[in-house]
């Protein structure tokens, strides 16, 4: 795994072309509220479902930039998830903001160079492929790899001819660990075609590998296309746990979705041995430009079965389901 790791990023390193910079705003402020109502039912809970009003990754942040020559431009984004319906009794009124994406950085003609805190070149080279990202069905539920971790330095190579490749260094301060237990300096490192809203290629794909971070190697390959009407996609994913006598354990998720109109319906299966398997389904109604209404419906089954919360029962569970309806809303 390190020796791919050190093979990308030299790979990463070499693509450095010469590329014009592009204009950017001073500052920019974005967001969106996403909010379901949601019958769920947890495996190991009191087995009886209960109505959740959930925020799935609602959030607000700005972003921009400067141009400080012809050629180059200080560009940053600060960004806060915010838990607009406060449905974690913990957090109820204190912690309802925390951090997300928050970096500074350069862009040029070398590439892109920021610095903060940011998601992995692994969890972004996967695209959309990912139907139901933020609900219940999202991706990280089975496959690791979905880090934002603080403490880093991303360096991104100029887009050639629809290719980029990019890396990640996390500091060992950052809470990774090697095998004997040591903190070590993390990377993931990754290389992609396409355009991931498909709107400038038809085909999106691309392949990163993630060593030492947040505990766990993994190798992850996605591919998105357009076909008459339909978007599938697919994701093939090996992670390995860094600890002694860890096994590689592999796994895939499928996605399909089809447009009518402002209507469209999506079903996505995902599976990772030795864990479980997952299935959603539901459709997308778009009311305006920034706005939608959604329904899904997600069904998990896990390898290991879990005791139930409820005092002196012996009933142990391995399944849990979710069916929401939800609004999402970005400005």
């Amino acid at each position: 795994m390190k020796h791919i790791a050190k093979t990308a990023l030299a790979t990463a390193l070499t693509l450095a072309f010469a590329a014009p910079s592009f204009a950017v705003a001073p500052i920019t402020v974005y967001g969106k509220v996403n909010v379901s109502v949601e019958s769920t039912d947890h495996r190991g809970s009191d087995f009886d479902s209960k109505i959740d009003i959930s925020s799935n990754a609602s959030r607000f942040g700005a972003k921009g930039g400067v141009a400080l020559t012809d050629t180059l431009n200080a560009v940053y984004v600060v960004e806060w998830a915010v838990n607009v319906s406060d449905q974690d009794s913990s957090s109820r009124g204190s912690n309802n903001i925390t951090a997300r994406n928050q970096y500074v950085g350069l862009e040029g003609n070398f590439g892109e160079l920021l610095v903060g805190r940011n998601d992995t070149i692994l969890k972004q080279s996967q695209g959309k492929v990912d139907l139901f990202n933020d609900l219940r069905g999202d991706v990280q539920t089975l496959f690791r790899g979905e880090v934002r971790s603080g403490e880093t330095v991303t360096y991104k190579t100029p887009s050639f001819s629809g290719f980029q490749a990019g890396a990640t260094w996390i500091n060992e301060t950052a809470g990774n660990e090697d095998k004997n237990g040591e903190a070590v300096d993390a990377f993931s490192l990754g290389a992609w075609y396409g355009d991931d809203s498909l709107k400038k290629t038809p085909v999106y794909a691309g392949l990163a590998v993630d060593s030492e971070v947040s505990g766990y190697d993994v190798v992850r390959a996605s591919v998105q296309g357009k076909l008459a009407g339909f978007t599938l996609g697919g994701m093939y994913q090996m992670q390995e746990k860094v600890a002694a006598n860890s096994e590689d354990k592999t796994g895939y998720l499928l996605s399909a979705a089809y447009s009518l109109g402002d209507f469209k319906p999506m079903v996505q299966y995902q599976d990772m041995e030795d864990l479980g398997d997952s299935i959603s389904v539901g459709a997308e109604y778009k009311l305006g430009k920034p706005t939608k209404l959604y329904a899904f419906y997600t069904g998990r089954s896990f390898e290991n079965q879990i005791p139930s919360t409820v005092k002196d029962s012996t009933i142990s569970d391995d399944k849990e389901s979710f069916i929401g309806v939800g609004i999402d809303h970005r400005f």
